[in-house]
């Protein structure tokens, strides 16, 4: 019964914002079959041979700040350098990397064309051939961006997101750059960044973290991607002290404000590998800090109400997050 701002936002964050709890126990069980389900294949001569510790659960889902509904699910599946005593390579080029081919790759036919460059578009639609003889799912396919394949389920409403790659001798991860060829990554800086900063602020930052997304997928202006606004999210909290007590309305509050103005400024990659993140024209910037400026306003309206008149209060909340935010109960 939503008599408070309080137990409004408590309300909202278990039936509207957050996962289920069952069925993220369900996801993660089905996502470790998955992954179980790849690495049979490992012994097959046309398929590369997993290198399960270096299997990567990244994205969202894995980072724990993901928001209803459950869609996709993200995984990074490692194979192996090498086959029996040759090793795979790479070289750099500007924009991309090229993985130097061997026999295995040559005799799968797995090479662009007049090139000994192992082919990443390749190797999803192998890494699809694979999937499309498991049984549990329905449909698999190559994703949009041409990065990944898309493993869609029989009996669940989630797709898998499955991109291939390979671990380097320095600590990076080698995928598929959409083009054919190769670019680095490392998505364990990102979940563990997330885990440090959320520690910092007493386990009370992923609410905070979901609520700005949903806000942000209601459209009310340019939808910001949900990478980079958590990046921004986590710059707003790396920068601050701990608190004595986090309140989920003056936390989304308060990151109104902070976003209307960290928005005009650049956003590093946390990896250090893609640049500023931020591509936003400073058009778009304008309508962006423009959303975000009267959701702060509409907000610190809801902080003064709340003390004296807890429905309108309510009802203002309601105004910046939509009608499914819950109603005033006596």
């Amino acid at each position: 019964m939503a008599n408070t701002v309080n137990t409004a936002f408590s309300e909202f964050l278990r039936d509207k914002v957050n996962l289920d709890s069952a069925q993220t126990m369900t996801a993660r069980t089905s996502r470790d079959n998955l992954i179980s389900n790849i690495t049979d294949f490992s012994d097959d001569a046309d398929f590369f041979n997993v290198y399960t510790e270096r299997n990567l659960k990244f994205g969202s889902f894995a980072r724990r700040t993901k928001i209803r509904p459950l869609d996709d699910i993200d995984l990074m599946i490692c194979f192996t350098a090498t086959n029996d005593e040759e090793r795979r390579t790479y070289t750099e080029g500007n924009d991309f990397v090229y993985i130097n081919g061997i026999e295995f790759d040559s005799k799968n036919s797995l090479l662009t064309s007049g090139t000994n460059y192992l082919n990443s578009t390749k190797v999803i639609n192998r890494l699809i051939s694979k999937l499309s003889e498991l049984h549990d799912y329905s449909k698999a396919e190559m994703h949009k961006n041409q990065e990944a394949a898309t493993l869609q389920l029989k009996s669940y409403t989630w797709n898998f997101d499955i991109v291939p790659c390979f671990y380097t001798v320095d600590g990076v991860y080698l995928i598929p750059d959409g083009s054919g060829n190769w670019k680095k990554t490392d998505p364990r800086v990102d979940n563990e960044r997330t885990t440090e900063i959320n520690q910092k602020h007493k386990g009370k930052l992923l609410d905070v973290i979901r609520l700005m997304k949903y806000w942000n997928e209601r459209k009310v202006t340019i939808r910001i991607s949900s990478y980079l606004l958590e990046c921004m999210i986590l710059s707003v909290y790396e920068r601050l002290d701990e608190k004595a007590n986090y309140w989920a309305d003056w936390e989304l509050r308060d990151l109104f404000n902070e976003l209307s103005n960290d928005i005009y400024y650049s956003v590093p990659d946390p990896k250090g590998l893609q640049g500023d993140l931020n591509t936003f024209s400073w058009a778009d910037r304008n309508k962006i800090s423009s959303a975000l400026t009267n959701a702060y306003r509409k907000a610190k309206e809801a902080s003064s109400l709340e003390t004296t008149d807890q429905k309108a209060a309510i009802n203002k909340w309601r105004e910046i997050l939509g009608t499914s935010f819950p109603e005033y109960t006596d």
